[in-house]
């Protein structure tokens, strides 16, 4: 069952659904039991009646919350407002209820915001959009936020990155259900790939940055990123890049959103992330990524992830799957 509410991302409850969709369509041929579709998707919201979604389209529901009695699978998709605010009452009252009568409970997005807003990720590890996950870890500090992760299992409960993550979540959702046979032929269906190589990191702050146009700049971005350790001070930048300090400052902000300084403390973040994760010190990855101290590092990694570096590296200890 999927949970719709005024606001929700429509990719966030559509993909979800085609991954179960296309599973029932091909789940006489392939799945275990030969039942001919593992999968009967329910769309709810909290009276039974449509919502709007983030792109204005109407989409209607099947039922109401009060509707609902038992629930194998419960799905919330997310919103564009959730992380900037606490979920309304109405919502958070119908995930508490849904949850309460669910084998198990998935988010896709940033729904991990009304999960946690619920308790139902106090004491257990999660992920969201890798944009909100500093922001869930610092709102809820009770949930143990992974932010580099596609999805989380932990126990009955699933959390998923941004929007398309929501394939991936619903394809794993699948292979526990009804076996990697299934999954592999809906994946192939759908044409993605059953288990995404790499982790929301592969969109890096590079790769998520928009390529200036201006030549200068756009070869600083390249130097910056080719050795965070480097003397990336402004002054330094600015002679590179033959410009004044002031100049560039104003260059730097209109053609990618940030400031120097917000760029380069970025860009080390995650060369030190990339470190700790291969298993260096703490130490190691504040020397090597121009961090300088483990205070400096420390600070870095609460402002932007909430967690100190110490409890991230902790996180990389163990090569299991990721199930709580």
């Amino acid at each position: 069952m999927v949970f719709v509410y005024d606001g929700v991302r429509l990719m966030d409850v559509a993909a979800p659904l085609e991954v179960f969709g296309t599973a029932t369509g091909l789940g006489g041929a392939y799945g275990p039991t030969g039942s001919g579709g593992p999968y009967d998707t329910v769309v709810c919201s909290a009276d039974g009646g449509p919502v709007t979604t983030s792109t204005g389209t109407r989409l209607n529901a099947d039922t109401a919350v009060a509707g609902i009695a038992d629930v194998h699978t419960l799905v919330v998709p997310g919103s564009d407002e959730l992380p900037l605010r606490p979920p309304p009452a109405g919502l958070l009252d119908a995930v508490t209820v849904l949850a309460g009568r669910s084998s198990r409970v998935a988010s896709v997005c940033t729904g991990a915001f009304a999960l946690a807003a619920a308790g139902l990720l106090d004491g257990r590890r999660a992920t969201t959009h890798w944009r909100h996950a500093a922001a869930l870890a610092r709102r809820y500090p009770a949930v143990t936020v992974e932010p580099d992760a596609i999805f989380v299992r932990d126990g009955r409960t699933y959390t998923s990155a941004g929007v398309t993550a929501g394939i991936d979540l619903a394809l794993a959702l699948v292979e526990d259900d009804e076996g990697a046979d299934l999954a592999r032929e809906v994946a192939k269906d759908l044409v993605v790939f059953l288990r995404r190589p790499g982790g929301q990191s592969q969109f890096s702050v590079a790769a998520r940055t928009p390529s200036p146009p201006h030549d200068g700049l756009r070869a600083l971005l390249r130097e910056i990123a080719a050795d965070p350790a480097a003397d990336h001070s402004l002054p330094a930048l600015a002679r590179r890049a033959g410009l004044s300090t002031r100049h560039l400052s104003r260059v730097f902000g209109d053609q990618t959103g940030t400031t120097p300084a917000a760029y380069v403390e970025a860009v080390r973040l995650e060369a030190a992330k990339a470190l700790l994760e291969a298993g260096e010190t703490v130490t190691a990855a504040a020397l090597r990524t121009g961090l300088g101290t483990n205070e400096s590092l420390r600070r870095a990694f609460l402002r932007h992830l909430g967690v100190p570096p110490s409890t991230y590296r902790a996180r990389f200890r163990t090569t299991g799957p990721p199930r709580g």
